[in-house]
């Protein structure tokens, strides 16, 4: 199967395209072998016997059975290809993200399962290696967490213990204006606070020196200012002057927050970075089309590995 030639660009087409197994299958495994030669993922050798009536590969050299799903995303998982495909379909093109009850409705799965599921799909979309951002850059931070009129008292008292973002997630937040393509990207990580030795080293890790950086008047910026042309906008006066803004990050933040207020309801902070990872890829890859992006999405399925006891903490707690 061309895979280039074949994706499907409609969520009606996906759920057609993908409901038959054999397709499932030669689709991730073009993208798992894309040359052609499906190699042992055991012993790498390039003599596997494809076994048809059990949709798996026996290497005749160590003898042993694997299949497509070995060093993905969808390793020793039970679920079908037939699901996870449209699965990942749905998490990269719902605009406004999609909740794990109505993913496992969609699925026919339970939520619990589905839940697992968008948070394996979210690590194929995080970014991982990426160009430092260089222009005009944009770098601004934003707290994520529950408003404290919605808590109950008691959750008020052991949570909110100051002013501002006390009690909740920092979130830093760097955008590229008129990139590559010609269009803003962004990249987004949270932090553990906004103080100039987190936010300083940060900056220079991300933005080519000599760019021009615009920020809020956070006296944290002010540290990497030297290597950079750094203009400040202080929104206790206005909230632009020119190209004096950080208004793309703004609208950046905007849509985050809707998305896990609206959709997600309740994010737990450490889990907070995979919902972060998800709208940076769905920001950054707007302008493609839904069959373009979920492919780029598909791309990152290979090499990655999340169990039920990583995503749980269960390994670090010992249960």
């Amino acid at each position: 199967m061309d895979v280039k030639n074949q994706v499907p660009d409609t969520l009606l087409e996906a759920a057609q395209f993908f409901s038959s197994p054999d397709i499932s299958l030669a689709f991730v495994a073009r993208l798992r072998w894309p040359d052609g030669v499906v190699t042992c993922p055991r012993c790498e050798a390039a003599e596997a016997t494809f076994l048809s009536t059990r949709r798996l590969w026996k290497c005749r050299s160590c003898k042993k059975q694997f299949s497509a799903k070995v060093g993905t995303i969808f390793e020793d998982s039970p679920i079908p290809l037939e699901k996870w495909l449209p699965a990942l379909w749905l998490v990269v093109n719902c605009k406004n993200g999609i909740s794990s009850y109505e993913l496992g409705r969609a699925l026919g799965v339970s939520q619990h399962t589905a839940w697992f599921m968008g948070h394996r799909l979210r690590l194929a979309v995080q970014a991982g290696g990426f160009r430092m951002l260089s222009g005009e850059v944009e770098v601004d931070e934003t707290y994520i967490g529950g408003k404290a009129r919605f808590m109950h008292k008691d959750k008020r008292a052991e949570k909110i213990t100051g002013t501002g973002g006390m009690g909740k997630a920092a979130v830093m937040g760097l955008l590229e204006r008129h990139g590559e393509d010609g269009h803003s990207r962004v990249k987004a990580k949270v932090v553990p606070n906004v103080r100039r030795k987190t936010l300083a080293p940060a900056v220079r890790e991300q933005v080519v020196a000599g760019s021009e950086l615009f920020t809020d008047a956070l006296p944290s910026y002010n540290e990497p200012a030297e290597d950079y042309t750094h203009q400040v906008i202080d929104h206790a006066e206005s909230y632009a002057k020119g190209k004096i803004h950080t208004n793309g990050l703004e609208n950046f933040w905007s849509l985050l927050k809707r998305r896990l207020k609206g959709t997600y309801v309740s994010v737990e902070p450490f889990h907070l970075f995979r919902y972060l990872d998800e709208q940076v890829f769905r920001f950054n890859s707007r302008k493609m089309t839904d069959g373009l992006r979920f492919l780029r999405a598909a791309a990152g399925i290979i090499g990655k590995r999340l169990t039920y006891s990583e995503l749980t903490g269960a390994e670090v707690t010992g249960t």
